[in-house]
């Protein structure tokens, strides 16, 4: 227990907790329905918005609990050293055992707001093979920028893992990375970006996986992934008229 209380933080820090709370309880919910888990394995966390009035926050699944059971209130509130906070709640949960991980994460990359770890079977047979997933399709380049890595085995338990992420991600455009022996981790700005790096990581490394049974599909042009990427970075989708 890190020693901050959550009902002694300011109003504003509170609200934004528990809002951090609803939106990660939520997300959990993909992990299963886009078959990106089994049983109580994965985890997303999302840290909580900094404003100067509290201590940094990120909140986390706690460790496991079914996802039938996961609601806001489940939800496991952490420093960015990985303690929990007390937040009042009498037998409240110990965060998820991946926590280490995520808080060395976002301590050492400040962009990264969302944190998602998967054990999706195609991309975990990559990352058990130790090998990158090449850039072979345009969904690749678009959403990762080049070849999904592969970051160095660690064990859970400390920041091991959370160093590999960090190491293999920090000159990457890739939100994800295939821990090796172990599985893939995803960052973005946000959890529900996060996520969608984890399903669209699981989707192309099943792609790649059955294009290699009829033979090695050719890796795209670099001038055409540096374009793809672009593009889809900046220009795809809908904008805020008022940013």
């Amino acid at each position: 227990m890190s020693g901050v209380v959550l009902a002694e933080l300011p109003g504003p820090v509170q609200k934004q907790v528990a809002d951090a709370r609803a939106t990660v309880a939520a997300l959990h919910a993909e992990l299963p329905r886009n078959e990106l888990v089994v049983w109580t394995a994965g985890n997303v966390s999302q840290r909580v918005a900094d404003d100067g009035q509290g201590p940094e926050l990120f909140v986390i699944k706690p460790s496991g609990v079914s996802y039938d059971e996961l609601t806001p209130e489940r939800m496991v509130v952490c420093t960015l050293d990985g303690e929990k906070i007390d937040d009042g709640t009498p037998g409240s949960l110990s965060p998820s055992s991946d926590t280490a991980a995520h808080a060395y994460t976002y301590r050492h990359m400040p962009q990264v707001g969302g944190v998602v770890h998967t054990h999706s079977p195609y991309a975990t047979a990559w990352a058990a093979r130790s090998e990158p997933i090449p850039c072979v399709l345009t969904m690749i380049a678009d959403e990762f920028g080049g070849d999904i890595p592969v970051g160095p085995f660690a064990l859970i338990g400390d920041d091991s893992i959370g160093r590999g992420i960090v190491e293999t991600l920090k000159d990457s455009r890739s939100p994800a990375v295939l821990m090796a022996g172990h599985g893939p981790f995803t960052i973005g700005k946000d959890a529900r970006a996060a996520v969608k790096a984890a399903v669209l990581c699981e989707e192309t490394a099943r792609t790649v996986h059955l294009a290699r049974q009829h033979g090695d599909p050719p890796r795209l042009a670099q001038e055409h992934i540096d374009a793809l990427y672009a593009r889809y970075q900046n220009v795809y989708g809908q904008k805020d008229p008022t940013a």
